[in-house]
């Protein structure tokens, strides 16, 4: 089995995929950061491809940075002084060949994630 990572964006509050959010993925090694790619959910939440494609899957540490923030002013969340979510970074390892699905949940005071299939 090939690995691989996917990844829905479900704005809680307002019931409905949180289309537009900007997601980077980043690859943790020592003590380096490297972005491997950024790209925005589509009409459902998803991205159009996997986020990490079975060619380039790797083992290893892994965050995906979801840009909340900007998401939220857009869909018109109310705002009052500084937003309490922005920039959500989720760090995960990826220890075997398998499809990982990284899920949020999402709303203006609030996030949730889990490892989906």
């Amino acid at each position: 089995m090939a690995g691989y990572l996917t990844t829905h964006v479900l704005d809680t509050a307002r019931g409905c995929p949180a289309a537009g959010l900007k997601i980077e993925l980043y690859r943790l090694t020592g003590g380096t950061r490297a972005l491997l790619r950024t790209l925005h959910t589509n009409k459902d939440g998803r991205t159009d491809g996997q986020i990490l494609p079975e060619a380039e899957f790797e083992t290893g540490i892994y965050e995906l940075v979801f840009h909340a923030g900007d998401y939220l002013d857009d869909s018109g969340a109310a705002v009052d002084g500084p937003r309490f979510l922005d920039v959500i970074p989720l760090r995960f390892g990826m220890s075997e060949a398998a499809h990982y699905h990284v899920p949020l949940l999402l709303s203006a005071y609030s996030y949730s994630t889990y490892r989906g299939s």
